[in-house]
């Protein structure tokens, strides 16, 4: 490789790694004022008290989704220039319920202010046998497709265990990859490994996330309220880092 081949390079990954850091940051700060992360002390579903909660249901109006979208795009197209998914995506797949939101906003922001023109996907629950029937609404899947799923917070990875045999009954389609909100980074009650790499290993597509749960802390360290108090007092800091320790994958 030439010097200037080197120099092109390295100014390309400084690029990359500057553009993660303003998605992380930025999308931890959404998160904060749209009020989808909380500090405090829950009980999940699973049982375990933990320090924080995301809750995807505050996207609740169309400016935050529409925000929420572009996150999505941004993380997306990031990872084309990466080489971890491909330029050439047919459409993007939300699993009901949630999903549905997700792919909508995400495809509009893709095929929009990033010029990469996709398709949206989600499953009904139930095959509708009237009107245009089906299990699918939006684009239609079809053999030889290249499908990406999009999904909030995985815990165990139920929902996507549940739809990948859905989409694979409709169509020989490649799925080519999993996008995140947020990864919480917690071992699965089976083992040592998070929920993501259970899904990777799977079935062996990439998962990726806007943020995980280690680099909102990160940014949230250094954010102040509108009174100028920090967003992250140490009790709760603390408490993050000794929940992870417990239960980080």
């Amino acid at each position: 490789m030439s010097a200037s081949a080197a120099e092109n390079t390295t100014n390309q990954d400084g690029e990359d790694q500057e553009e993660t850091r303003r998605i992380q940051e930025g999308f931890t700060s959404f998160l904060l004022q749209s009020g989808a992360l909380k500090f405090g002390d829950f009980t999940l579903k699973s049982g375990r008290r933990s320090p924080y909660f995301i809750n995807a249901g505050a996207f609740n109006d169309g400016r935050l989704i529409a925000l929420l979208g572009e996150f999505y795009a941004r993380t997306i197209v990031q990872a084309v220039k990466r080489g971890t998914l491909p330029a050439d995506i047919d459409t993007v797949f939300g699993p009901a319920y949630k999903g549905i939101p997700l792919a909508v906003s995400t495809a509009i922001a893709l095929s929009g202010a990033h010029e990469m023109p996709v398709g949206y996907t989600f499953d009904r629950k139930e095959v509708k046998d009237h009107g245009d029937g089906g299990l699918m609404v939006g684009t239609q899947l079809r053999d030889g497709m290249r499908v990406l799923l999009v999904d909030d917070v995985m815990t165990a990875g139920t929902a996507v265990r549940q739809v990948v045999p859905k989409i694979m009954s409709q169509a020989k389609v490649t799925i080519v990859g999993l996008v995140l909100s947020v990864d919480r980074m917690e071992r699965t009650g089976q083992g040592q490994g998070s929920a993501v790499e259970s899904i990777m290993d799977e079935f062996h597509f990439p998962v990726i996330s806007i943020v995980n749960v280690r680099q909102i802390f990160d940014a949230a360290a250094s954010m102040k309220g509108p009174d100028g108090s920090p967003i992250l007092d140490q009790r709760t800091a603390d408490a993050a880092r000794d929940y992870l320790e417990r239960y980080g994958a």
